[in-house]
C-alpha cells in the first residue's frame, strides 16, 4: 500500500502526520516514511540523521538496479526504530533527485511499490509536502492507493483548497480531506467541498515535538491526542475510499456538480457571525 501525504497551502504539518501515521501504524506490516517533499527533507535535521543513505542514495541506485527491494536499502531509522528515506534539506536537490528517480524507473510507483510487493502488510507512506501543479511528487499522489490532504480547517486555507482543486487536478486523485486544529465542523466542510473529510487532527503542541525530535515531557507520540488521531486515521486508510461526490466513474465532475469549481466556491458563515456571499 502507498499513501502519498500532501497539502495544497501553508504548512499545515504533513511531515508531522507522515511520521505519526507511520509511528502509529495499526498492523504487523513494516511502515517507512519516504521524504517526497520537492521543497526539501528535514526529517534528517530533526532527529540528527546523515545525508545518506537516503532519496539521493536511492535515485543513484535506482539507475542501476531493478531490484524491488531497492528502498529498504537506503532507509535509516529514527530513534523509536521507524525506518524513514530522508531528502536532503535544499529544494534544489531533492527536486532533481525525485525528477530523476521518477525518470529512471519509468513508474513513479516503481521505487515505492516495489517496496510493499515482497513483504504483505508494508505501507509506504510518502511525505509530497505541498503540491502544485507543477511538483514532480504530483506523479507519485496521482497513483497512490490513497491520497490523504491535509489542510487547516479555516477559511483562508479553505478557500484556497477549494481553488486548488481544479488546477492540479486533485478530484481526479478521490483524495480524503484530513482538518489540523480547530475550525469549521467536517460536516460543513465535506458539504462545501463535495470532500469526504476522514478525519480531524487536534493542535498538540507536545504531541508534535515528539514527533520532530524536541525534548518532551509526555511519555511519547502513542498516548498523545496527535498519536492517538493519527493511530485513528491509519485505520481509516485501511478500509475502502468512499466515492467523492460529483464524480462519475473515472470522469471529472461537472462545474455544476463540483463545489470547488463554481464562482462562490467557499460559503462558509465567517466565524465572527458576518456572512459570506451566497449563504442566507
Amino acid at each position: 500500500m502507498v499513501i502519498a501525504v500532501c497539502s495544497v497551502k501553508g504548512s499545515p504539518g504533513v511531515t508531522t502526520l507522515s511520521v505519526a501515521l507511520a509511528a502509529r501504524w495499526p498492523t504487523s506490516g513494516r511502515p517507512v516514511v519516504v521524504e517526497c517533499d520537492p521543497s526539501g527533507g528535514s526529517l534528517a535535521a530533526r532527529f540528527g540523521l546523515t545525508a545518506a543513505p537516503g532519496l539521493v542514495s536511492l535515485t543513484a541506485a535506482a539507475r542501476q538496479n531493478r531490484d524491488l527491494m531497492l528502498l529498504w536499502a537506503h532507509t535509516q531509522a529514527l530513534p523509536g526504530g521507524l525506518p524513514v528515506v530522508v531528502a536532503p534539506p535544499g529544494a534544489d536537490y531533492t527536486r532533481a533527485a525525485l525528477t530523476t528517480l521518477l525518470d529512471t524507473r519509468r513508474s513513479s510507483l516503481s521505487v515505492l511499490r516495489g517496496a510493499t510487493t515482497q513483504r504483505p502488510g508494508s505501507v509506504v507512506i510518502a511525505d509530497c509536502g505541498r503540491l502544485d501543479a507543477v511538483s514532480p511528487a504530483l506523479a507519485i499522489a496521482r497513483e497512490a492507493d490513497r491520497v490523504v490532504l491535509l489542510a487547516r480547517s479555516r477559511a483562508d486555507e479553505l478557500s484556497h483548497l477549494a481553488a486548488a482543486l481544479s488546477m492540479v487536478d486533485l478530484w481526479a486523485m478521490r483524495p480524503s480531506l484530513v482538518l489540523v486544529g480547530p475550525g469549521y465542523p467536517a460536516s460543513e466542510v465535506t458539504r462545501e467541498l463535495g470532500i469526504p473529510v476522514l478525519a480531524q487532527i487536534p493542535h498538540d503542541d507536545p504531541g508534535a515535538r515528539a514527533l520532530c525530535g524536541l525534548p518532551r515531557r509526555s511519555r511519547g507520540p502513542a498516548r498523545s491526542p496527535l498519536g492517538q488521531a493519527a493511530h485513528t486515521l491509519a485505520r481509516a486508510l485501511l478500509t475502502p475510499s468512499v466515492p467523492m461526490a460529483g464524480i462519475r466513474g473515472s470522469g471529472h465532475p461537472s462545474a455544476a456538480e463540483h463545489p470547488a469549481a463554481s464562482e462562490t466556491s467557499w460559503l462558509l458563515p465567517r466565524r465572527n457571525g458576518a456572512r459570506v456571499e451566497g449563504r442566507p
